[in-house]
C-alpha cells in the first residue's frame, strides 16, 4: 500500500466546482489586484481568529519582514528566536540587518524554552520571535510574561498555527503582529503562496498595508514608507476563501488520525508521542514523533510504502549563511531533536486502511 504524505490532488476533489467557479470569476472579470476577494478573504481570516486586522500578503515569509519593518527591527537590534525552525523565521530578521539570537527548545515541544530567554536578552535585544510549531502555540504565557517584564516586542511565527489557540484565545493575540503562511500544504494552502498578517494595532495595521505596496500611503504613489511588492494574488485569496469553508471538516478528521495514533502507538519504546501544551488545542500540522532510531525507521517505513518527513534536519546555524549567528552557549535540546524527529503522514483525506498501514508499519519496526 502506498500512503500520500500529502494530497493536494483530493483537496481540489473536495470542492472542485467551487474552485474553478471563483477562479473562471477573477480571471473573467480583469480585477486581479487587491479586489473584492482579497477584502473578503481578509474579512473572514480575522474573524476566524477574532482580531482586529488581517492584511493578506504573497507568503508567510513576506508576512515576517513586514512584520519586523512596522516593528521598526533593524541594524543594531537582536532578536531571540529558535534555531530549530524553517529558514524563513531567521533570514527575515538577517534581511533586516538585525541579529538573531538562538535560545534552545522545549525537547517535548520542540518550541522556545521560555526559562532559557532571560539569560540571552541583552541591552540590544528589542523583540522576541517565538514559533507555534506543528500545529499548537509556543509558551504564550511565559513568554509574554518575559517580554512585558524586559520592554520587548512579541512577533509571532505563526505559519502552521492557523485555528490553533490557547484556553480558546487563538493565534495572533499573544504579539504585536502574527505572521500566518498559506503554502500549499498547510492545513490552509493556497495554489501556490500566499500569507497574512494579523494585528490588533491600528498603526502596526496601516504600516503593513502600506509596505505591501511599495510604501505607498493613503494617497495612490506617494509613499510613506520603504516598502516593496507583498500582495496576495486574487486568484490566490478566492481559493483561499473557498478553502477556508471546509477548514473545520478537514480539522476533525485530521484528528481522528492523530487519535488512531496515539491509541496504536503509545507505549512503544523509543518512540515518543506529541507533547500538547496545557491550555493548548492541537491542530496537527504535523504528527511528529522522535526516536533515536530515526534514521532506521523512516528506512523501514519507505520501504513499506509509507513517506516521512523530517522537520528540520539541521539546525538553522549550522548552515553556512548563518554561522556567524552561532552561539556562545550550548543548544543541546534542539540539537537532539533535529537528530530524532519525524513527521508521519496526517492529512484530512488519509483513508483508514492507509492510517492503519502506518500504524502497523510503525510497529513492524519496534
Amino acid at each position: 500500500m502506498q500512503v500520500p504524505f500529502y494530497d493536494i490532488q483530493a483537496q481540489y476533489k473536495d470542492l472542485a466546482s467551487e474552485l474553478d467557479a471563483v477562479v473562471h470569476d477573477v480571471v473573467s472579470s480583469g480585477n486581479y489586484v487587491l479586489g473584492p476577494h482579497n477584502k473578503a478573504f481578509e474579512a473572514a481570516f480575522a474573524k476566524l481568529h477574532k482580531v482586529k486586522h488581517a492584511i493578506a500578503v504573497h507568503s508567510g515569509t513576506d508576512a515576517l519582514r513586514i512584520m519586523m519593518d512596522a516593528a521598526g527591527i533593524g541594524r543594531g537590534d537582536e532578536v531571540i528566536t529558535t534555531a530549530f525552525t524553517f529558514v524563513a523565521s531567521v533570514e527575515t530578521i538577517v534581511q533586516t540587518g538585525a541579529t538573531p539570537v538562538f535560545v534552545d527548545i522545549d525537547p517535548a515541544t520542540f518550541m522556545l524554552d521560555g526559562g532559557k530567554i532571560e539569560a540571552a536578552i541583552t541591552s540590544k535585544t528589542k523583540a522576541i520571535l517565538p514559533i507555534h510549531l506543528f500545529g499548537q502555540l509556543f509558551d504564550v504565557v511565559g513568554i509574554n510574561e518575559i517580554a512585558k517584564k524586559h520592554g520587548l516586542i512579541v512577533l509571532e511565527d505563526a505559519a502552521q498555527a492557523v485555528e490553533a489557540s490557547h484556553n480558546g484565545t487563538p493565534a495572533g493575540h499573544f504579539g504585536i503582529s502574527a505572521g500566518y503562511s498559506f503554502y500549499v500544504t498547510k492545513n490552509l494552502g493556497a495554489a501556490g503562496d500566499g500569507g497574512m498578517i494579523t494585528t490588533n494595532d491600528d498603526e502596526t495595521n496601516e504600516v503593513c498595508r502600506s509596505i505591501r505596496v511599495h510604501g505607498m500611503g493613503r494617497e495612490r504613489y506617494y509613499y510613506d514608507h520603504l516598502g516593496y511588492t507583498g500582495r496576495l494574488d486574487e486568484i490566490q485569496a478566492a481559493v483561499l476563501t473557498v478553502k477556508m469553508t471546509k477548514l473545520g471538516e478537514w480539522g476533525a478528521k485530521k484528528l481522528v488520525t492523530a487519535k488512531k495514533y496515539f491509541d496504536e502507538l503509545s507505549g512503544i519504546s523509543d518512540l515518543v508521542l506529541p507533547v500538547t501544551s496545557q491550555g493548548n488545542n492541537h491542530t496537527y500540522h504535523q504528527f511528529t514523533v522522535k526516536s533515536t532510531k530515526r534514521d532506521a525507521l523512516q528506512e523501514h517505513l519507505k520501504g513499506l510504502g509509507v513517506p516521512s518527513m523530517i522537520y528540520y534536519p539541521v539546525p538553522i546555524h549550522h548552515h553556512t549563511p548563518y554561522a556567524a549567528f552561532t552561539p556562545s552557549w550550548e543548544l543541546p535540546a534542539t540539537e537532539e531533536v533535529s537528530k530524532q524527529c519525524l513527521s508521519l503522514p496526517i492529512h484530512p483525506h488519509l483513508t483508514p486502511e492507509q492510517v492503519q498501514h502506518v500504524c502497523d508499519s510503525v510497529k513492524s519496526f519496534f
